[in-house]
């Protein structure tokens, strides 16, 4: 049972520190569940959207812990978001949790290590501090805002490519099929133009992936705040360039690079009509 404890101050460092460590405790969960969560599956968006056991247990360990350790702060879940939760998000006032419980649930159902668990604390819409972890290795990727981003405590720089044509790049595809049919339209424009393109399943791990110069940019389309609230952060603090600046829209193109591509990289995606996407 959750009982309530003492606020943390609002410093970025004790705010990663929190983020770190209910992250993990949630990993653990996801790792103890995945036999009996993928035996009780629903769907959201569309048939291909899928819900496990454990994404709504891990989210509810997470606002648990979050209510021990911040009872004061907002809380904005994938699975278990109140009505104007999003819109608090970005307002001013008290610190707003942004949880993914399980971010890249497909790969999860299938028993593709490629998922994560996503917590970033933020206030006014800007990351203050953020923790992705990964179940399936151990690894915790987490940053505070001005105070860097770190794999396992062992800090991260992106990548120095300055040619667009030697980048390796990730991205994601929607739930809807006629979406999706879009991207991959899209995604064949861009190939010729590139060194390569992955596709791994889990926005918050490409994000860290940049972060650490495994990529040198990632794009997609129409992803949530949960999906790249602590990514975001910790791809920004590696030195990434973040696109847009702010909170993107729904539908819209959000990206993230290393500085030396993503001024090109943005340009040829509008070239190519990403906007239409």
């Amino acid at each position: 049972m959750c009982s309530n404890g003492p606020m943390a101050a609002d410093d970025p460092e004790l705010l990663r520190a929190v983020a770190v460590r209910i992250a993990r405790e949630a990993a653990d969960l996801a790792v103890r569940m995945r036999e009996q969560a993928v035996r009780r599956v629903h769907t959201k968006s569309s048939g291909t959207d899928v819900v496990t056991a454990a994404d709504t247990a891990v989210e509810e360990l997470l606002r648990c812990l979050l209510a021990e350790a911040r009872p004061g702060d907002a809380v904005l879940g994938e699975e278990g978001g109140t009505e104007g939760a999003a819109d608090r998000a970005a307002q001013p006032g008290p610190v707003c949790w942004v949880l993914d419980p399980i971010d890249g649930t497909t790969n999860y159902l299938y028993g593709l290590p490629w998922y994560s668990v996503s917590v970033a604390a933020t206030r006014s819409g800007v990351g203050l501090a953020g923790a992705v972890a990964e179940p399936a290795s151990g690894r915790m990727w987490s940053a505070a805002l001005g105070g860097g981003a770190t794999l396992d405590g062992h800090p991260l720089r992106v990548s120095g490519t300055v040619r667009l044509d030697m980048a390796l790049l990730g991205t994601g595809f929607g739930y809807r099929a006629e979406q999706r049919a879009r991207q991959g339209h899209l995604a064949a424009a861009l190939l010729p133009r590139i060194r390569d393109l992955r596709r791994f399943g889990s926005a918050a791990l490409d994000l860290c992936a940049v972060a650490a110069g495994w990529l040198d940019g990632y794009y997609e389309h129409g992803i949530h705040h949960w999906d790249w609230a602590a990514g975001a952060l910790i791809a920004s603090e590696a030195g990434a360039v973040v696109h847009p600046g702010g909170p993107p829209g729904p539908g819209s193109l959000f990206l993230a690079a290393a500085p030396g591509v993503a001024g090109e990289l943005v340009r040829t995606l509008d070239e190519l009509g990403a906007h239409r996407v």
